[in-house]
């Protein structure tokens, strides 16, 4: 059931932070990955716990890791294991607090069981299917009733450069946080009202966070209005949009109206 494989997640989660949180603010070795993106030797320690703990506990299950070669014996599985050892890395090395553990199972594309662990905030936030998505033990709901000319939009800052629209995007009150996970997360908690990504991004970034958030209540699409799909080949899904429904269909007409969808 989601439920036990919510629980699963989080005790990974939390012991995968112990590990984290022996590295943070200590200047732990970095290297460059081919894309020019950090990744730091906490990275690699805390995805071996991860690999460890979930493979033994269900070794019939695909993984998919950030910090581990693909195989595509992942695409047969009947369920998959999907993780970003540390979401917002760039902030982890920065001594920042915006960073957390990122963990979600799929089943035939869809995210049954989420949790991301944020140890330098003290939060756990976690989600199972038809089961809510919750906070330290209290209930997430998202906001409702705001219109886009009154939200605050948690947004990447290069999807705001004009170049990358017809018209630049009339978000009144747009927001950043390094973590895509986080984003998703404050809005599924009602402190932000819609969090998007228009650029192609990784399904680790993704699916723990599009979980939470729709267990919250917010409707989360792709830029293009789908569903996604995880544990595609590509291992990439074309952005994400989640808010409350008025507010995401909203979004959605901005979108189609000025033309951003695909860029970045």
């Amino acid at each position: 059931m989601p439920e036990t494989e919510a629980r699963l997640l989080v005790a990974a989660a939390v012991s995968a932070g112990v590990i984290a949180k022996q590295y943070f603010g200590r200047d732990p070795d970095v290297t460059l990955k081919a894309d020019n993106s950090p990744v730091s030797e906490a990275d690699m320690a805390v995805n071996r716990l991860l690999e460890q703990e979930l493979r033994s506990a269900r070794p019939e299950y695909g993984w998919l890791s950030e910090e581990s070669p693909d195989s595509a014996e992942r695409l047969s599985a009947e369920r998959t294991f999907i993780v970003d050892p540390i979401d917002g890395t760039r902030a982890f090395l920065a001594g920042e607090s915006a960073w957390g553990i990122a963990i979600s199972v799929v089943e035939a594309g869809e995210v049954i069981a989420a949790a991301f662990h944020m140890p330098a905030k003290s939060k756990t936030y976690v989600a199972g299917r038809g089961s809510g998505a919750w906070l330290n033990g209290r209930r997430l709901q998202v906001g409702s009733g705001k219109t886009l000319a009154e939200a605050e939009v948690l947004i990447n800052k290069a999807a705001l450069r004009s170049e990358h629209w017809h018209q630049p995007p009339k978000l009144p009150k747009p927001h950043f946080r390094p973590s895509l996970t986080y984003r998703l997360c404050l809005v599924a908690e009602g402190r932000f009202d819609a969090a998007l990504t228009l650029r192609d991004a990784w399904e680790w970034d993704l699916a723990p966070g599009d979980l939470i958030c729709r267990e919250a209540g917010a409707t989360v699409t792709t830029r293009g209005g789908a569903l996604a799909v995880y544990n595609g080949a590509s291992r990439l899904q074309p952005g994400l949009i989640a808010a409350p429904s008025a507010l995401h269909s909203e979004i959605r007409g901005l979108l189609r109206q000025e033309g951003g969808a695909g860029l970045a």
